[in-house]
């Protein structure tokens, strides 16, 4: 076997080699670590997207509550865990984690627009990486279905708080006072 070809199968990659490669403009992951190539989202999700940033950027600043981020931007659970959530909320109280370069621990809410390409991944594998990894709150934002689902840690398990559809005003518990008129997060 020649020297210039690779191994077969899975390569373990940490957090330091992700760092150090370089920038090909694609979005990458690594879960548990295995290096996961995300496709780029389309329009759609990226409506969906930032009108969500700017409700939640609103009320955050407005109330002095912490930090909101918009993806692409490197959450590391772990050296071997990286994920690139789509909206990404830490509180006041765990800003420490908040560095230059990344979030580097478990932010208080992570958000995940999914898509037909991406729904088992964002509902099941990465569900339970932000589990494992002590994520208080994580909704689930499906733009075909037109819902959001949200879920609260439990005893290391994400329990469902409620599923809210696109006529609703969503009224997140973990933003006392907040509503967020669906209809419009989900027009196109």
């Amino acid at each position: 076997m020649g020297a210039n070809i690779p191994p077969a199968g899975e390569i373990f990659v940490t957090y330091e080699q992700y760092a150090q490669m370089p920038d090909d403009g694609r979005r990458y992951e690594i879960l548990e670590g295995i290096l996961q190539m995300t496709p780029s989202p389309t329009t759609r999700h990226q409506r969906v997207s930032g009108k969500l940033f700017f409700v939640l950027q609103s009320h955050v600043s407005e109330h002095d509550l912490g930090e909101v981020f918009d993806a692409p931007l490197d959450v590391v659970l772990s050296s071997t865990c990286v994920l690139q959530p789509d909206l990404i909320y830490v509180s006041r109280a765990r800003e420490q984690i908040i560095n230059e370069k990344n979030i580097a621990g478990a932010p208080d809410l992570v958000v995940e627009i999914v898509s037909p390409a991406t729904a088992s991944l964002d509902r099941v594998t990465k569900a339970q990486l932000y589990a494992r990894y002590g994520v208080p709150y994580y909704w689930v934002v499906d733009p075909d279905r037109r819902t959001v689902e949200e879920f609260r840690l439990e005893r290391g398990i994400y329990m469902p708080v409620r599923q809210w559809e696109s006529g609703d005003r969503f009224a997140p518990e973990l933003f006392p006072g907040l509503e967020i008129e669906l209809s419009g997060v989900f027009r196109e």
